[in-house]
């Protein structure tokens, strides 16, 4: 994705716990890009969310 690309995308910041568009901090604190700073601002949870699934399928995969 080029820099151009980018423009306009909503990013969370892991350090500030907060929602920037690009450009912001630097890459190795933030989570994104999304769409819309709704979105990113649910980073955390999307995550989190995520997390659990693939936990579930990995439980489902290993026959637990």
């Amino acid at each position: 994705m080029s820099t151009q690309d980018l423009e306009g995308t909503y990013w969370f910041c892991v350090e500030h716990h907060a929602v920037e568009q690009f450009p912001g901090c630097g890459s190795e604190n933030r989570i994104g890009p999304f769409a819309t700073s709704d979105e990113a601002a649910a980073a955390l949870a999307t995550i989190a969310d995520r997390e659990k699934r693939y936990d579930a399928e990995d439980s489902q995969w290993n026959g637990d």
